[in-house]
């Protein structure tokens, strides 16, 4: 193996490396540690603009896997049109499951609870009393059922939620019960209390979250973002929350970062978080299994995990 990998984690921070690459540390710093024609696996930066991470795509001649540390692709999948056919885009399955999950539950329970309205009544000096919704007892609709889906309902398990209902793209069965397909997205929306995005955002489900969407959604129920912000229509669920029918807590927004300006920060029951699903203290350490993983499995022409597509294969 005489080919480059490119890391966006030093080298010599990841235990376990297989010997054989020449590893190159990049992360999207200005200058390029090597020619990009000699790199072979390319692990795209984390938390970088997109444009950042495709800048070398087009001259990664030698290519053959694009690595990234995300769960969702969309960021990387425009540049793929310069690499040759073959190439496999892979994602980061088993890396997010946590962090993401523990966010999904805080996100709820801050937004059920009122906690916002605690920390505001705090820096006034003001004991705010009085009930508030619990999420036990309550409707969960979980839109996009893939790893992370399945993790943010194992967290939601000792929750005494009343009924949890899962969807995704196709219909499945699952362990804890049935997957359903999007085309039943519509008749579950009334009966939710919370419901959870958690979808990649694909053509399918970019503005998936409009008017109408909106409208089949129980009075009071809230909306949970933590897929992507083109998942949702922005100026649909101003409207909605602004009436009063609807909360919602966003991890991710549509535009992204939100500019201070926007009307969204101001907007009554939305709770927002800057895009922090993935990046804590458990990301590194499965992070750097995954790499370590996908390496040595790359080095010994073993099958790779998380392929999502392959260049030029039909479909791609």
């Amino acid at each position: 193996m005489t080919a480059d990998v490119w890391l966006p984690i030093p080298p010599d921070e990841i235990e376990g490396l297989p010997e054989g690459p020449r590893y190159r540390y990049w992360n999207g710093e200005e200058e390029f540690p090597a020619d990009p024609a000699r790199c072979g696996f390319y692990v795209v930066p984390y938390m970088k603009p997109a444009e950042l991470g495709q800048r070398p795509l087009p001259r990664m001649s030698a290519v053959e896997v694009v690595q990234t540390l995300s769960a969702g692709v969309d960021h990387v999948e425009p540049g793929l049109v310069h690499l040759r056919p073959g190439v496999r885009l892979c994602n980061a399955r088993g890396v997010h499951e946590a962090s993401t999950g523990e966010l999904t539950l805080a996100l709820i329970l801050a937004s059920l609870r009122g906690i916002p309205d605690f920390v505001r009544a705090q820096d006034r000096g003001e004991w705010l009393g009085g009930f508030r919704p619990a999420l036990a007892d309550r409707n969960v609709l979980i839109v996009g059922y893939g790893s992370i889906g399945a993790a943010i309902e194992d967290r939601l398990a000792p929750f005494e939620t009343a009924r949890v209902e899962r969807v995704a793209r196709s219909a499945r069965t699952t362990a804890r019960g049935p997957v359903h397909p999007l085309t039943d997205l519509s008749a579950l929306l009334p009966e939710a209390d919370v419901v959870i995005l958690s979808t990649p955002l694909t053509p399918q489900t970019r503005g998936l979250v409009d008017a109408d969407f909106l409208a089949r959604m129980k009075d009071g129920a809230l909306l949970v973002n933590v897929a992507r912000g083109p998942v949702v229509d922005t100026k649909a669920l101003l409207a909605a929350v602004e009436s009063g029918r609807v909360t919602a807590a966003l991890d991710v927004t549509d535009p992204e970062p939100l500019p201070a300006d926007h009307p969204l920060w101001r907007a009554p029951g939305v709770l927002i978080s800057p895009h922090v699903g993935g990046p804590t203290s458990a990301f590194l350490p499965r992070a750097k299994r995954l790499l370590t993983d996908q390496l040595t499995r790359y080095l010994n022409r073993e099958p790779l995990r998380n392929v999502i597509l392959t260049t030029g294969a039909s479909g791609a």
